[in-house]
């Protein structure tokens, strides 16, 4: 739900200075064509505003030549056509600035894009798992289209109008006297100073309308997302009413917003049309006065009308601009957003000889408040397995993270031969190390994309033999698109095993020096795991690997196996040694060998029923 009370009103400073983050995009000083652009876009902007400027020039000169009695019929007539030719010239100046400028414009909109998604990427897992998705991509492309929005009203709308104000005071007073100079300025100053206050004011609701909006948005890609979840517990109506009050606040919002801007728009008609009046007074009282011809009246109307039809845009183009500025700023923001873990000046790529992994005394809690790992201390030789086991809640993934170094530890070093993990570069750190995760999400693109992603420049030879090795090559190649057979959301349209084996063929082709499997075969039943395990075993021969498993029965293998609990190392050893201390590691093998005594035993009784 929207705040109750109304946020803060974006201040003028703060305008400034997304306009000026806005600048270095636009004013491309690496790439010369592009200023020889923006100059080129500013000329053609004066050529057009003096074109327009002379239109109704011309347009007195022609009413004038034809009231006048002895008025030749080819003075007005060449009038007429300087008329329509300085029309046509400020048309065609307007859309030659526009497309002269636009690619300076799209180039900005494409390097600010891209910055904002190279930055998102830098950022932390931490601010990631405190987003939401849905919430997050909308502010990027509101962002995104703030740009286009900003650079119209501004360099298209608002400038080349007030500069068109200031050219017409400045012959109004020139031509006439500083009473139409005068009340042409009072009108613009009032009409702004009403669009200004009023605006401010609705502001309010209609970031209320946004935040509505947003949210709304957040919780249905949210609950689309979890589609299969919300299905299983039957909580579509349980879905629908969380939607419906986010649509609830957008609907009360939206009519507030709504009532504000009819009264806006009735406040500045009313401006315009005391100011029109006025300038119409005195040109009249000129005309009859002998001190202003016919063609004066007409010119001063084509003036006003000329000036005044942009200007009925400006409470529609102002909102416009300032709404471009809040939604710029909310994606500056996240661009302003700190990067927790950061690569030292000059980092080195880690060098890996060996592959040997050592935890030092690590101690790390994602919250201050509470440590996860107190204190862990191990060593994986260089071609080594080690397997990490331990209830739930003890620190097992969380060990992976830190290899990744996804999080800095607070305590204690990570270290792969002797090097820090926080003294090398992020990126050869994970170029280094593959993983297979528990939870697999694939993209919604291909299975042969997913598979290359290990490594995009495989051919489609070692894509295939990724595949034979993950056991998943027979499956695919029955499929009816083979490897193009697209894979869904998230992967969805595959099984937990068939994702689980993806990411397995994706890890393959890696080549990782340190491999990390996270569960990596807890979502497959038995006799696939069985045959995956063998291919992990082939695939791991001489890397180094850290295993951590929840299935005791994967790690029996493990040159030397952690026992974690509540953060700390409490048992070490191979696996009949740990046996042999009867300690934590035995009852939990007490205890997952009874489960599979009884799952075997259930099997049976189903395959003698369905055979009698």
């Amino acid at each position: 739900m929207s705040p109750r009370h109304p946020p803060s009103v974006t201040t003028g400073p703060a305008d400034l200075r997304v306009v000026r983050r806005l600048m270095p995009y636009l004013w491309q000083a690496q790439t010369p064509v592009l200023r020889i652009r923006v100059f080129a876009a500013v000329a053609l902007l004066l050529a057009a505003k003096l074109a327009t400027i002379y239109v109704p020039y011309f347009y007195k000169q022609a009413v004038d030549a034809l009231t006048a009695r002895d008025a030749a019929i080819g003075v007005p007539v060449g009038l007429v056509l300087a008329y329509g030719a300085t029309r046509v010239l400020s048309a065609t100046f307007q859309e030659l600035r526009t497309m002269v400028f636009d690619p300076v414009a799209q180039h900005g909109v494409h390097q600010v894009a891209l910055a904002t998604f190279r930055h998102l990427h830098r950022l932390s897992l931490r601010f990631h798992l405190d987003r939401q998705t849905g919430g997050l991509s909308r502010a990027i492309e509101r962002g995104i289209n703030a740009i286009e929005n900003l650079v119209y009203y501004l360099l298209f709308q608002i400038l080349p109008t007030l500069l068109e104000i200031t050219l017409v005071s400045a012959v109004l007073w020139w031509l006439y006297d500083w009473r139409f100079a005068a009340v042409t300025f009072v009108t613009i100053c009032a009409y702004t100073a009403w669009t200004l206050s009023v605006t401010q004011w609705r502001l309010v609701y209609r970031r209320r309308m946004l935040e509505a909006e947003s949210e709304a948005n957040a919780k249905a890609v949210d609950s689309l997302l979890n589609y299969e979840t919300v299905k299983y517990f039957s909580n579509e109506e349980h879905e629908a009413r969380r939607f419906d009050v986010s649509l609830a606040a957008y609907e009360k919002a939206a009519v507030w917003s709504a009532n504000t801007l009819s009264l806006l728009n009735i406040g500045q008609a009313a401006v315009i049309a005391v100011g029109v009046t006025l300038v119409m007074l005195l040109a009249a009282q000129g005309v009859v006065a002998g001190r202003m011809t016919l063609g004066d009246f007409v010119m001063v109307n084509a003036y006003l009308i000329q000036l005044y039809l942009p200007l009925n845009f400006l409470g529609m183009m102002y909102r416009e601009l300032r709404q471009a500025l809040t939604d710029l700023g909310q994606m500056f923001r996240l661009l302003e957003v700190e990067v927790e873990v950061r690569d030292p000046p000059g980092a080195p790529e880690l060098a890996v000889s060996g592959g040997a992994v050592r935890f030092e005394g690590v101690r790390f809690g994602y919250d201050v408040r509470r440590e996860i790992l107190k204190g862990v201390d191990f060593e994986v030789p260089p071609g080594r397995t080690l397997a990490i086991v331990g209830p739930s809640g003890a620190g097992k993934s969380t060990i992976a993270r830190l290899l990744f170094r996804f999080y800095d530890v607070t305590g204690g070093a990570v270290r792969i031969d002797g090097q820090d993990l926080r003294a090398v570069s992020q990126a050869s750190l994970r170029r280094a190390i593959g993983i297979v995760p528990q939870d697999t999400v694939l993209f919604n693109d291909t299975i042969f994309y997913n598979i290359a992603y290990g490594r995009p420049s495989a051919t489609p030879a070692e894509v295939e033999e990724a595949a034979r090795l993950a056991r998943i090559h027979d499956f695919v190649v029955a499929l009816p698109d083979g490897y193009q057979t697209r894979v869904g959301e998230r992967g969805l349209k595959l099984s937990g095993g068939e994702r689980q084996r993806v990411a397995i063929a994706r890890t393959i082709l890696k080549r990782p020096r340190v491999l990390i499997f996270d569960e990596a075969t807890s979502a497959l039943d038995t006799r696939t795991e069985r045959a995956i395990q063998e291919s992990l075993r082939q695939i791991s021969r001489g890397v180094t690997t850290l295993t951590i498993a929840h299935r005791l029965s994967t790690v029996v293998d493990a040159d030397e196996i952690v026992v974690l609990q509540d953060g700390v190392v409490v048992e070490r050893g191979r696996h009949a040694e740990l046996l042999a201390r009867a300690g934590i590691y035995a009852r939990m093998w007490a205890q997952q060998a009874e489960a599979r005594e009884a799952e075997v035993a259930d099997e049976g009784a189903y395959q003698a029923s369905s055979t009698a």
